[in-house]
């Protein structure tokens, strides 16, 4: 299966379709008067897709479990055809598209079980994803294109040249996946006097986003949040909350992490992790739903 392990949980909705054509009026009229040898038509065929869907990762083998939170069935009879609607929602980290379209198919099927005997020319077809929503797609094409970005490794040994560099570089890869221009990229000591400049320097030049990576430890040389805080305007509790719950669920250690995230005026600050997993899964924490800052602060809505 798909690793899916990097991404957030978040509501997840999926609408599918499936049409039952019958040969003959006789069938809708029996269908709608109860009068199918086999029994309520519609109710049995809503309890097989409630049945079905449940268990659609024991039938197709890439498929995660997943709770199923909501179930819907409607159905619409427009002359010889039965439209099936099959709505499935959850709260998680991958989408209920295939879910829905297997409801919808196993509904379909039942009718067709149910129907047989009085009508040998049932067709079943149409079967379709009509919508989806939740994950990256409901970001698509959302958010400012026009972003620049700053990237600032602290760290005594790698600015000395006795380490490389990987957690900056993570971070990049991130932010240019998300469509941000990464204006500058630079190594600095763990020195708050430097730390501070840096910030009001970009902030100054009209960079929109400078992300510090290191110095959120508990070491005596870790003061990348104490020369940040006293330089924010205003304090984003919320983006530095949401990375550290994402690094626990990951490791017992995320708790000792002092991420930092604020605004310099228009500009948003955040002060990450130095090491190579604490940047990556902090990028993932928050991108690319953060990047909706950027429209609030310029008085831009997404509705």
């Amino acid at each position: 299966m798909v690793d899916i392990t990097h991404k957030n949980t978040t509501l997840r909705i999926a609408t599918a379709q499936a049409i039952v054509k019958v040969s003959k009026p006789e069938t809708i009229e029996a269908i709608k008067n109860d009068t199918v040898p086999k029994g309520n038509v519609l109710a049995m065929s809503k309890a097989a897709g409630l049945l079905g869907v449940k268990r659609t990762p024991d039938i197709l083998p890439d498929c995660h479990p997943l709770p199923i939170e909501y179930t819907g069935v409607e159905y619409d009879i427009n002359g010889l055809e039965i439209i099936v609607l099959f709505t499935v929602k959850t709260i998680y980290k991958t989408g209920v598209e295939v879910e829905a379209m297997h409801g919808a198919s196993v509904v379909a099927l039942n009718m067709y079980d149910m129907l047989k005997p009085i009508d040998k020319g049932i067709e079943i077809h149409a079967i379709k994803l009509l919508n989806k929503k939740g994950g990256k797609s409901d970001f698509k094409n959302r958010f400012r294109t026009d972003i620049k970005a700053a990237v600032i490794v602290c760290s005594d040994t790698i600015s000395a040249g006795d380490k490389e560099d990987r957690a900056g570089k993570a971070i990049i890869e991130k932010l240019e996946a998300s469509n941000v221009e990464v204006e500058d990229y630079i190594v600095i000591p763990d020195e708050s006097e430097i730390i501070q400049n840096k910030a009001k320097e970009y902030q100054e030049a009209g960079i929109d986003l400078v992300i510090y990576t290191g110095g959120t430890g508990l070491s005596n040389r870790d003061v990348t949040p104490e020369a940040l805080i006293p330089v924010l305007d205003r304090r984003i509790p919320g983006i530095e909350e949401a990375i550290r719950n994402y690094g626990q669920d990951r490791t017992p250690y995320a708790m000792l992490s002092r991420s930092v995230a604020g605004t310099i005026k228009n500009t948003l600050v955040l002060a990450l992790p130095g090491s190579t997993n604490g940047a990556k899964e902090s990028m993932d924490a928050v991108f690319p739903s953060i990047l909706h800052i950027f429209g609030v602060l310029r008085g831009v809505r997404h509705d």
